[in-house]
């Protein structure tokens, strides 16, 4: 497995990680024993870098990666985040990241992980209401505390990252990143590499779409939270049809799949860029890592860049209420 550095506080991680939302919540029914059976591939094909949150299945996501992690704890790194607060009934909250919850959020999660100590620890939404240098401040109590080894953000703005930053170092920046959602690379990719963040794509599949599995909407289960995204609903979806179609073309011409395509044109913009395709399924987790042998030179990136430009994507990432939540 290749590996990559995050940061400059000394974490290394496998080129590509595992994401593993969609095992326990959003995206359709859930298996836990299939579920199990893939991280354990992951694993076994030298994955070291799983993530999870706290939101996901309400707890249980981190308590599924907890089970698998605790048999071969060692050289695995485990992220996970705090922040977005579901009730016992799935019912979102709101953001929290006073240090008061910073602290009882990360017992919390440390309990259902099964682990004494979180290797990434992120904040998973900003929460407006908190100033970062508190929020921080707490996360960075716990990595004296023993019970936190590195601190993220996830979809914080640029002047966030930076306040942040300043009252204890950032290892790595998650948010999403694809062919098709390519905003960071107007403010965010320059400045976690002028302080030396890592960055961690994540959805760099672009939910699924791209890799061509969806010809309607209704290919997505009832209950899928993809059915209430902007790209996955109506004339955007036929829309977004025709960016899929470009990309399996492009595959069609390198001899791989569009997921191996669409991964290895992530993995290309730079060393400090690490993906973390979610999956439940094997034979999906197979076809990712495939991209790791598929190298694109600069005319290929350059084709791609003159025929995918940024912005083609037709709708936005998030519905309205979601999109408020990010960039901030």
């Amino acid at each position: 497995m290749k590996m990559r550095k995050l940061g400059g506080q000394g974490l290394e991680v496998s080129a590509m990680g595992l994401g593993c939302m969609g095992m326990s919540d959003f995206y359709g029914t859930h298996d836990d024993e299939q579920s199990t059976e893939t991280i354990n591939a992951a694993l076994d094909a030298g994955v070291n870098f799983l993530d999870t949150a706290d939101m996901y299945g309400v707890g249980r996501n981190e308590e599924l990666v907890g089970r698998v992690v605790r048999e071969r704890r060692d050289w695995i790194v485990v992220a996970t985040k705090f922040g977005n607060v579901r009730g016992e009934d799935g019912a979102f909250k709101g953001v929290n990241g006073r240090p008061d919850y910073v602290r009882s959020a990360c017992d919390a999660s440390l309990k259902r992980l099964g682990l004494d100590v979180i290797d990434l620890y992120y904040q998973h939404r900003v929460d407006p209401e908190t100033p970062i240098e508190d929020t921080v401040g707490a996360m960075a109590d716990l990595v004296k505390a023993g019970k936190v080894r590195y601190l993220g953000l996830s979809e914080a703005a640029p002047d966030t990252i930076r306040r942040a930053h300043a009252v204890h170092p950032i290892t790595a920046l998650q948010t999403e990143y694809s062919l098709w959602s390519r905003d960071p690379e107007d403010e965010l990719l320059p400045l976690v590499r002028e302080l030396g963040i890592g960055f961690v794509p994540y959805s760099p599949l672009g939910r699924g779409f791209l890799t061509g599995k969806f010809a309607t909407p209704n290919d997505l289960e009832e209950g899928d939270s993809r059915r209430n995204h902007p790209r996955f609903q109506g004339d955007n979806f036929a829309r977004n049809l025709d960016l899929v179609a470009e990309v399996a073309a492009l595959a069609r011409d390198k001899g791989c799949t569009p997921a191996q395509l669409a991964l290895a044109w992530v993995l290309a913009q730079g060393e400090d860029v690490v993906p973390i395709p979610g999956t439940k399924r094997r034979s999906y987790l197979a076809d990712n890592l495939g991209a790791l042998d598929v190298v694109l030179g600069d005319d290929e990136l350059r084709h791609i860049e003159k025929i995918l430009p940024a912005g083609r994507a037709e709708g936005t990432r998030y519905p309205t209420a979601s999109m408020a939540a990010v960039n901030r």
